[in-house]
């Protein structure tokens, strides 16, 4: 059965001669995976560029409950970024954040609060002007809300950090800024040094819930300790 829905693209892989199967995030049945023939020839009727990390998309697809992999009848994408994969700095917030996703989406169902937050998040990546060195750091803490993970305030979860991650008077310091600011905020006191001590007491916090996710692990985190610099 046919169902419009709109959706986030995360990663893909290759499959066969010319296809790839696409991970999406979708609002209408959350984390899917799709078949799409042909996505890496010349003559195929969809680019590979509409699956890049973060594309927002359009998709008429065909689904069945219970089944690992599906199909996409129509797919345009929904908004033209204006910046997002021409600026190094945000592609490289882009393919950490998508990297992150990948490791704790898990959910195949509707989810549309957490959709709406990842589908805006992305919007207003692209179209930032400043204070975007900070956003990898403010859409995390933001996340943990939607995940159900967050506690009720700064103090708490400054303390839940501090249980498994040893914080300096400075980390304290800078997680309590990056918590009450928003995106596109400047923060003139956090410098490079800061933001990548305070980014692994993120990644601790969210380790702590998902056991599987461990700093170490991320393939991107080099490159975007060094674009951010």
């Amino acid at each position: 059965m046919l169902y419009k829905t709109r959706a986030i693209s995360l990663s893909y892989i290759k499959y066969k001669e010319s296809s790839i199967i696409a991970r999406l995030y979708t609002e209408r049945f959350g984390l899917q995976s799709y078949v799409v023939n042909g996505v890496r020839s010349a003559k195929g009727k969809l680019k590979i560029a509409l699956f890049q990390p973060l594309t927002l998309l359009d998709l008429v697809v065909y689904h069945r409950d219970k089944k690992d992999l599906h199909r996409i009848s129509e797919m345009k994408c929904s908004e033209v970024f204006h910046s997002l994969p021409f600026e190094t700095r945000k592609a490289s917030i882009a393919i950490f954040i998508t990297e992150v996703l990948n490791k704790i989406l898990k959910e195949e169902s509707e989810n549309e609060d957490l959709f709406s937050y990842l589908h805006d998040s992305v919007l207003i990546l692209d179209h930032l002007e400043k204070g975007e060195v900070n956003f990898h750091l403010q859409f995390l803490f933001g996340l943990a809300k939607y995940l159900g993970i967050a506690p009720g305030n700064v103090d708490t979860m400054i303390n839940q950090i501090a249980v498994y991650d040893d914080l300096s008077k400075t980390d304290y310091s800078v997680i309590q800024q990056v918590l009450e600011s928003k995106y596109g905020d400047v923060l003139p006191g956090i410098n490079h040094n800061h933001r990548n001590q305070v980014l692994k007491h993120i990644l601790a916090f969210y380790g702590h819930h998902f056991d599987h996710m461990h700093y170490s692990d991320f393939k991107s985190l080099p490159v975007l300790r060094a674009v951010l610099s």
